[in-house]
């Protein structure tokens, strides 16, 4: 068992996210959801403590969320958390996750230059999203990219 067993979206988060599949052609919400947990999560600050209300009809599970990879994201949520002086208890780990996963949605709804697949890679390579540090631990990690019909999505 998990410290997060659904995943929840706030009604100004699935409007974000409405846009992005629009703009970017991917069709599943957790795929946009990976991509903005990661770019929060490449930020070198804590994300801001505030009320997200949890009030859109966008609900996934944990797994669903990070499909075949969901032990790796919490694993990476989890060594955040330690980065960050926070405990590792599963109120912390619920309220952090929401709090990233909220703020890289809006980083990538707000960044207006998102207009595909190709804009998303463009981002995180120029942002650097993915860093190792002198422990050979990963930073930031960049979703993986999947076929979907004839469109490369990540």
């Amino acid at each position: 068992m998990t410290a997060i067993e659904n995943v929840r979206v706030s009604q100004r988060a699935k409007d974000q996210l409405i846009k992005l599949k629009r703009t970017t052609g991917i069709p599943h919400w957790n795929v946009l959801c990976r991509w903005g947990f990661c770019l929060s999560l490449a930020e070198e600050g804590a994300p801001p403590e505030t009320d997200i209300p949890l009030d859109s009809n966008v609900e996934m599970t944990w797994r669903v969320f990070g499909g075949h990879r969901a032990d790796l994201y919490m694993a990476i949520l989890k060594e955040r958390l330690c980065r960050d002086g926070l405990p590792l208890n599963p109120e912390t780990v619920s309220r952090q996750f929401r709090l990233h996963l909220h703020r890289g949605i809006s980083y990538l709804a707000d960044g207006s230059k998102i207009r595909g697949v190709d804009d998303l890679v463009s981002l995180t390579i120029a942002s650097g999203e993915c860093r190792q540090d002198a422990c050979g631990i990963i930073s930031g990690p960049t979703p993986e990219v999947v076929e979907v019909g004839s469109a490369t999505t990540a």
